[in-house]
C-alpha cells in the first residue's frame, strides 16, 4: 500500500472520528500521517494493529512535539512487518494538565517511550503501569524538551549567533537571559 492508501484506510476504519489524513516525508521515506482526537488515540493504534490490511504489528517509537500555545502533539510510529509500510498517528493535548491514555496494553513496547515522554515533556499517560522518571536524576526540576526550558549551557556560554533562537529575520527584541532552576550565575561558580 502507498502511504496515501495506508492513511485513507486507517481514516476510513476510524469512521466518524474527525481524523485528518496526510503524508509526511518524501519518496522512500514517505509515511501516512493520521491526526486523531484525543479520545480516539487508543482506538486508532489498536485499529492500525488489528486490521489485516494495515497489520501494523511493530511499535517503533512514541514521543511529543512542543507546539507552544497550541499544546503538545503526541506522536506514535507503527510499522507493518508483513506489508512493509508505516503510519504516524498523532493527537494534540492541551499544554496545561497534558494527559494521554497509555497504549502499553496495546503495545507493551510503548512503556519506555511513555516514561521518557512523561519525563522530558511533562505529559502524563493515564493507565501506565509504572510512570516514573527514567533518565534524569531525582533532584532534576523541569522538563528539558519543553521549548520554555532554559538550557544550562546557555548560562555558561552565550549563544554564538547574531540572533537568539526564535527571533525573526525582521529583527525583534532579544529576550532576557534566564537561568534554569539550580544553576548559579557565571560569576558565582568555581574559579577565580
Amino acid at each position: 500500500m502507498t502511504p496515501e492508501e495506508v492513511g485513507t484506510r486507517l481514516g476510513t476504519l476510524l469512521g466518524d472520528v474527525a481524523a485528518t489524513v496526510g503524508v509526511s516525508g518524501g519518496k522512500d521515506h514517505a509515511r501516512a500521517t493520521v491526526d486523531v482526537p484525543l479520545d480516539s488515540w487508543q482506538s486508532a493504534l489498536r485499529t492500525a494493529r488489528d486490521d489485516a490490511e494495515l497489520a501494523c504489528d511493530f511499535f517503533d517509537w512514541l514521543s511529543a512535539v512542543d507546539e507552544l500555545a497550541e499544546g503538545f502533539d503526541v506522536v506514535a510510529h507503527l510499522w507493518s512487518t508483513t506489508h512493509r509500510h508505516g503510519v504516524l498517528i498523532r493527537t494534540r493535548v492541551p499544554r496545561v494538565g497534558a494527559r494521554v491514555p497509555s497504549v502499553v496494553d496495546i503495545f507493551p513496547g510503548a512503556a519506555w517511550h511513555e516514561r521518557e515522554t512523561y519525563e522530558m515533556f511533562g505529559i502524563g499517560f493515564d493507565g501506565h503501569p509504572d510512570l516514573k522518571p527514567l533518565l534524569l536524576p531525582p533532584e532534576f526540576e523541569g522538563h528539558p524538551l519543553r521549548k520554555e526550558f532554559v538550557l544550562a549551557s546557555r548560562v555558561a556560554k552565550p549563544w554564538p549567533g547574531a540572533k537568539e533562537p526564535g527571533e525573526s529575520e525582521a529583527g525583534g527584541t532579544r529576550r532576557q537571559a534566564m537561568r534554569p532552576p539550580g544553576v548559579p550565575a557565571p560569576g558565582e561558580w568555581g574559579g577565580a
